[in-house]
């Protein structure tokens, strides 16, 4: 992903889809060469889970942070998800990371897929606990590769703009740069009636007609998947909530992770982003708000109750009195469907609606700090924002940003203005 700023290098929203038991369209079995591994194979399948492998040096350059570094083809444990991560959040990987993976089903290895180095756009604002708690890594945007069990990666640090052909690389590596292998486990089987409490969190929240007596622009609210719903493991995550006042404004992403998947397997993609937010990069809790897939299937992210103003790690400086809602799929040369549109129109117009804001109006947000505005500097926005809004990047990719105008539309009518 490229950004908007000048000429510089932009960052995306994170997290990658593909088929998860059939192998990528540029797989091959024929061409790969011999697994290197000096292991016997990895121990008996057990679901839910992260290998953590640390990278080494591929030159003779041995010092930390070496110009190319990475993990020779080897045998691992099952994974679907995979990322990099560095031990310190505030260094840029400026350089290029690609990975290859071998199927479970059909032993096919994939040909090689970049993942997004530039991931710091979304993340929890600068200065608040979730940010400076000292767990925070460094970390590209995962890649769903489907069910797997063979992997091999290459990190090379990019050359320095001006210098001749033969000049060093730039800027070394990141230092403790480290491969996540991400299983994000089966979902959790409902629990029988017996220890059905009412306190038990349903899977699925229904839809609800709009509060027209009590809130006449609250918008219907469309029907959710809980967190219980997708199967998500409640120990990975901080204890507590934490809120902000209201929500003023919804930011719309993409996962930029690529629309080869089906709705069904969603839950288990959303399982696999959770394990990687929470412990692979350290934050409190999955970063969204709320997730949506291409078939219009509404997700909940961030713990702390869908009707709250939960405080999220979505959009780098305006996560305060917002509401970060993920599109899961690329919407840079390919259009959002309009099954995807009318979710983030109906879930806007519920969620901002509970506040008192028209979609199609403007607010204003101050800033926490980042690449466009400076802390404290309040910023007129649309209600309905994308996040290259508030931050310089292609999120949520060129085709999806352009049909925002309809989105806000749709959620205007679903408000009954």
């Amino acid at each position: 992903m490229r950004g908007f700023l000048a000429s510089s290098t932009g960052v995306t929203c994170a997290a990658a889809l593909a088929l998860p038991l059939a192998p990528p369209a540029a797989a091959t079995t024929s061409a790969a060469p011999p697994v290197a591994s000096s292991t016997a194979r990895p121990e008996a399948y057990a679901p839910g889970g992260t290998q953590s492998l640390p990278l080494t040096s591929r030159t003779r350059d041995r010092a930390p942070g070496a110009a190319e570094q990475g993990l020779a083809r080897r045998d691992v444990r099952h994974f679907s998800l995979v990322g990099v991560v560095w031990d310190n959040p505030a260094t840029e990987l400026h350089g290029r990371v690609e990975v290859r993976t071998r199927a479970t089903a059909t032993g096919a290895w994939s040909g090689w897929r970049e993942l997004e180095t530039h991931n710091a756009d979304h993340a929890a604002d600068p200065g608040t606990p979730e940010s400076t708690s000292g767990r925070v890594r460094g970390a590209t945007a995962p890649l769903w590769v489907g069910e797997s069990d063979g992997v091999e990666v290459r990190v090379r640090a990019e050359t320095a703009p001006g210098s001749a052909r033969t000049a060093p690389a730039a800027s070394p590596l990141p230092t403790g740069l480290r491969l996540e292998l991400v299983d994000p486990g089966r979902a959790a089987p409902p629990p029988t009636n017996r220890a059905r409490t009412k306190a038990t969190e349903p899977a699925v929240l229904p839809a609800l007609p709009a509060l027209q007596k009590t809130k006449p622009h609250a918008g219907p609210r469309p029907r959710i998947t809980t967190r219980r719903g997708w199967g998500a493991d409640e120990k990975l995550r901080e204890k507590g909530f934490v809120y902000t006042k209201k929500v003023k404004a919804a930011f719309v992403h993409h996962s930029d992770t690529g629309n080869n998947y089906r709705c069904s397997q969603a839950p288990s993609v959303i399982r696999g982003i959770y394990r990687y937010h929470v412990n692979s990069m350290g934050w409190r809790d999955l970063g969204y708000n709320f997730l949506v897939d291409k078939c219009g299937n509404v997700y909940e992210g961030r713990a702390g109750g869908v009707s709250k103003p939960v405080l999220g790690a979505h959009t780098l400086g305006f996560n305060s009195n917002s509401v970060g809602i993920a599109v899961l799929g690329t919407y840079s040369s390919k259009k959002p469907s309009s099954a995807a549109l009318k979710a983030i129109a109906r879930l806007a117009a519920w969620k901002v609606g509970l506040y008192g804001m028209n979609p199609r109006g403007k607010t204003y947000l101050k800033s926490g700090g980042g690449n466009l505005y400076p802390k404290g500097k309040k910023v007129r926005l649309n209600v309905i924002s994308g996040h290259r809004d508030g931050f310089a990047t292609n999120c949520p990719g060129k085709k999806l940003y352009a049909k925002l105008g309809t989105a806000r539309a749709k959620a205007a009518a679903y408000q009954g203005r």
